[in-house]
């Protein structure tokens, strides 16, 4: 499932192409037509994400609410030398086309596509704990949880109402860089590691926005340029055998029924 970095980034790319546009929204499902009814032909006033929710708000008020979950994803497409898109593939269930400038974007596969209210919006991101890419964003809120909570910290991480955007690769890194074992309870965490963590999650979200892909070891540890590293490298632990900075063997193991990777010497229990 796509990170809160990859739905920043979708947000921030959305916005250059369509925001500020009258657009052509369409659909090649039937499921899917009544959603696409209702935003075609108004312009795109704004794009957000909150975590893994992504929003796009209309001059009519309509908002699109957007989950990716497991497969969901959106392709961009651009016109051909004769300036025509190419078509929709069944698959796509809404298209939001901007034809001043022959550019689209196709939504595939999502886990929700939907036209909902402003106050539909509101309470949605009220459910959710504060995203760390959000200026909005209050840690506080994040910690207060934790300090309530004998859940493992590794679980906690992964729940959207305490802290949004993280999934099974940034909590897995995160918490090897800053030290911690996955499977201490939330309350035994310390105000000073927290605030690490907190900090940690800033920097390497918005190192995965502009990268657009997760890569959070430091450049002069990674085993070959950013540009040619292949898919999973430059990373410290997951998915990996043994701890990309001590070179331990990793403890690996179920969380709440996820897969998880931790080193013994950098993450002591």
């Amino acid at each position: 499932m796509p990170e809160g970095h990859t739905i920043h980034r979708l947000a921030k790319d959305l916005r250059a192409d369509l925001a500020g546009a009258t657009l052509h929204v369409s659909s090649a499902q039937a499921r899917a037509e009544d959603t696409a009814a209702l935003l075609d032909d108004h312009l795109l006033r704004r794009t957000e994400a909150w975590g893994k929710h992504l929003f796009l708000t209309f001059e009519s008020r309509q908002v699109l609410h957007v989950h990716l979950g497991l497969i969901g994803k959106w392709f961009r497409r651009t016109a051909d030398a004769d300036g025509a898109l190419p078509d929709p593939t069944g698959t796509t269930r809404l298209r939001l086309a901007r034809p001043d400038r022959d550019v689209a974007w196709d939504l595939i596969g999502p886990m929700l596509a939907a036209a909902i209210t402003p106050a539909d919006k509101r309470a949605v991101m009220a459910g959710l704990g504060p995203d760390p890419l959000r200026r909005d964003a209050d840690p506080e809120a994040t910690w207060a949880k934790l300090q309530r909570s004998d859940k493992p910290v590794g679980l906690l991480l992964m729940e959207q109402d305490v802290i949004a955007g993280i999934g099974n690769v940034y909590r897995s890194e995160i918490l090897n860089i800053i030290g911690v074992d996955p499977r201490r309870p939330g309350r035994a965490v310390q105000r000073e590691e927290f605030d690490a963590l907190w900090d940690e999650t800033v920097r390497q979200l918005k190192l995965g926005v502009r990268r657009n892909r997760i890569v959070t070891m430091r450049a002069d540890e990674l085993p070959r340029p950013l540009s040619k590293l292949q898919r999973g490298e430059g990373r410290y632990v997951y998915k990996q055998e043994h701890c990309g900075r001590c070179g331990t063997e990793l403890d690996i193991y179920p969380l709440a029924g996820r897969t998880t990777w931790s080193c013994p010497t950098c993450q002591p229990r």
